[in-house]
């Protein structure tokens, strides 16, 4: 796996850099700062956490629940912001080309999570033809409980007014609340394998360690049980 997740997102930063205005930038890289900055860790989904059921909206139709997604074994959640995000549209393709074939054939899902509404989510998946699923997280339930929501900060807030209205316009959620980057595989009996969060939105998990993370799930899996 050659292709760099991060070094497509380096390339971003180093274009808004040559090309914004001064203070749009410091807005966008203060806001990502003080999210690292404060990120409280001991609130983020971690390996060995058990997820209790939940359900989140196909863009194509339906709903995606805990049970279908893991009842042949593990499954992959990929949580990113919304459809018109940048970092996003440079990231979903991304596993799209490097994550979603093999774990297509290893009979592994991969969902692509947001909270933005179905409508309104359902621009990226067709942009960029993904076959892997998109689904909305509606009212964040499932992030909330991940413990991997942000809210913007005042400057990122006057910033986003100013463009005609405020993220939850967007997102079709009437709030400032967003995911963290986030990518949580889940075993065949809901506890969490492998999680890892990005309080910095520039900075997203390589396809390496979600293939290398599903496949030690599976080889769990499919252990004989002694007796």
């Amino acid at each position: 796996m050659s292709e760099s997740l991060n070094r497509q997102l380096a390339d971003l930063h180093a274009e808004r850099v040559a090309s914004w205005a001064a203070e749009s930038l410091k807005i966008n890289i203060d806001q990502r700062r003080h999210l690292v900055e404060t990120a409280d860790h001991e609130r983020f989904v971690r390996a060995g956490d058990h997820i209790e059921p939940f359900e989140l909206l196909n863009v194509d139709g339906g709903v995606l629940s805990r049970e279908q997604l893991i009842t042949h074994g593990p499954a992959v959640l990929i949580f990113f912001r919304f459809a018109g995000c940048p970092a996003c549209n440079i990231a979903l393709p991304y596993y799209e080309r490097q994550l979603f074939p093999q774990l297509k054939a290893l009979g592994v899902p991969l969902v692509a999570v947001s909270p933005q509404v179905p409508e309104k989510l359902v621009e990226i998946k067709q942009r960029h033809a993904l076959e892997l699923l998109v689904a909305s997280d509606k009212d964040n339930a499932l992030g909330r409980r991940l413990g991997i929501l942000y809210s913007f900060d005042d400057a990122s807030r006057q910033a986003s007014l100013s463009k005609g209205g405020g993220i939850g316009e967007v997102t079709g959620t009437g709030t400032w609340e967003l995911p963290q980057p986030t990518v949580v595989v889940l075993d065949g009996n809901g506890v969490v394998a492998f999680a890892d969060v990005s309080p910095d939105w520039l900075v997203r998990t390589e396809a390496g360690p979600i293939l290398a993370a599903v496949k030690a799930a599976l080889a769990q899996h499919t252990l004989p049980i002694a007796i």
